[in-house]
């Protein structure tokens, strides 16, 4: 179920290094098809490291 509407999706974000979840996020699955990378923090990993989607 969406958060904002019908095409709004709530997506988790997963750490490269240590795979853990850190991050929800929603998304547009309309205007983007492609699965979301972005540099954020990890708390266990302390340092910014590319996130990307997970199922």
């Amino acid at each position: 179920m969406g958060i904002k509407g019908k095409v709004d999706k709530m997506v988790v974000l997963a750490c490269e290094d240590c795979s853990e979840r850190n991050y929800t996020t929603v998304k547009n699955k309309k205007n983007s098809k492609e699965r979301m990378e972005l540099k954020k923090y990890c708390p266990s990993c302390k340092k910014h490291t590319l996130h990307k989607e997970t199922k």
